[in-house]
């Protein structure tokens, strides 16, 4: 049985998984037991190893509701980023929470998609792969509900898409997004000529359905200055001018519903103002945000860059997850080791930053200037050897990933936390 776009029955036997040293957040007193057997035994976070990487449930249901209520109000769709989390229960809550279906990046992230049943997915790129085309083939013409959408942005990766699922016997068309970009930017047509060239390629592939545009307004800004969303919202204008065109050029007339589709977590509510009204211009059009970092935000940068920390909402999102490190040296006065490093917590989009000491309090001095692959050197703190402090983090995308199950707490700001749930990823 499938629900809510994905194999709810599926997802739900994760709870039968059988833990074991495989798992790294588990300790040792969890092996031989399985997911749910464990969590009956009412785990605290004081029975858990460090390093570690929790998420915070109060929090992962308050940014549900918060950007579901927002887009609803805004009147886009979601479509979340399913490779920040890769994790089939936590894509379970964002289609139950109303979400249109599930984004993927690559042909590894879209198996575990359909393993997992989901039934609408969006690739953010173009699928070239012979061997993944012809799987795909099989998928759509196994599976008559089964929706996916893939981008392209030029003519040669059309014919080669082509090519490959002429060779696979397709049935099915694969319905596909022109992918229009910016100089200095990510993939995706330079201007708009360039990108109806490619859609007049795609309405010449009889294995392909041209449904709508596609691009990704966050890889031309970093930050919420003027000049960034200025920058930001010159592109959407761009994007929402080649839906126009290739509407009224008739590119569009045998797609059974349109596609528009941008917008990360830094800057959907441009996103929405900027194109959104397309959706009025053609009840067939929909406009599809792909926010991932949304449901467990960060202590980082999308702290620092979220629309709704600039007021495009009446409550901001809260950071989901935390680290947690354990004081294993003071060599120097103003020097601690933690054992917590590179292979453990994010650290490409900012230092993981100590917030407080379990069983002490906050932390009203110090910062972590420095990780190694397995430890963090934290600077001018009063910290005692086996001390374990709680560490505020930036970008869930390279979090997660460290992780094969991550536990999460009922609240990380409570004298002792529980552990209520295992989320396993996919990775």
């Amino acid at each position: 049985m499938v629900t809510e776009g994905i194999d709810g029955p599926r997802v739900a036997a994760l709870a039968q998984e059988r833990l074991d040293w495989c798992f790294k957040a588990v300790p040792a007193a969890a092996w031989g037991r399985t997911v749910a057997d464990y969590l009956a035994t009412g785990p605290a976070l004081d029975d858990l190893g460090t390093p570690l990487l929790t998420l915070d449930a109060a929090a992962l249901h308050h940014n549900l509701a918060t950007m579901a209520a927002w887009c609803a109000t805004a009147g886009v769709e979601l479509a979340p980023h399913g490779k920040t989390t890769m994790a089939p229960a936590l894509w379970q809550r964002q289609l139950a929470a109303g979400c249109w279906g599930i984004t993927l990046a690559n042909l590894p992230q879209l198996h575990v998609g359909r393993a997992f049943g989901l039934r609408r997915i969006q690739l953010a790129g173009t699928l070239l792969d012979p061997a993944g085309l012809a799987w795909l083939a099989a998928e759509l013409d196994r599976d008559p509900a089964f929706r996916f959408i893939s981008w392209v942005d030029s003519e040669q990766s059309v014919a080669l898409m082509d090519a490959a699922l002429r060779n696979a016997g397709a049935e099915r068309p694969v319905e596909v997004c022109v992918e229009l970009g910016a100089p200095g930017g990510r993939t995706g047509c330079r201007d708009q000529d360039q990108a109806m060239a490619v859609a007049r390629a795609v309405d010449r592939a009889p294995t392909l359905q041209l449904t709508g545009v596609s691009g990704y307004e966050g890889a031309l800004a970093h930050d919420a200055g003027a000049g960034a969303l200025a920058t930001v919202q010159r592109y959407l204008r761009e994007l929402a001018g080649l839906h126009r065109r290739l509407r009224s050029g008739g590119l569009l007339d045998g797609a059974g519903e349109e596609l528009v589709t941008a917008g990360g977590s830094a800057y959907f509510d441009l996103v929405a103002e900027v194109l959104g009204p397309l959706a009025g211009e053609h009840g067939n059009t929909r406009v599809v945000l792909r926010s991932g970092a949304y449901l467990v935000h960060d202590d980082g940068f999308y702290h620092s860059v979220s629309p709704l920390a600039r007021g495009a909402g009446p409550r901001p999102f809260r950071s989901a997850m935390h680290g947690w490190a354990r004081v294993v040296s003071r060599p120097e006065p103003a020097l601690a080791l933690l054992d917590g490093g590179k292979r453990d917590l994010p650290y490409d989009e900012g230092l993981p930053m100590p917030q407080l000491v379990r069983g002490r309090g906050p932390l009203t001095a110090g910062r972590i200037t420095a990780v190694n692959d397995q430890h963090a050197f934290l600077r001018d703190a009063q910290v005692e050897v086996g001390e374990v402090l709680r560490l505020g983090l930036s970008h869930p995308c390279t979090a997660f990933d460290k992780w094969s199950l991550i536990p999460v707490l009922d609240s990380a700001d409570s004298a002792r936390p529980q552990v209520v749930d295992l989320i396993r990823t996919f990775f």
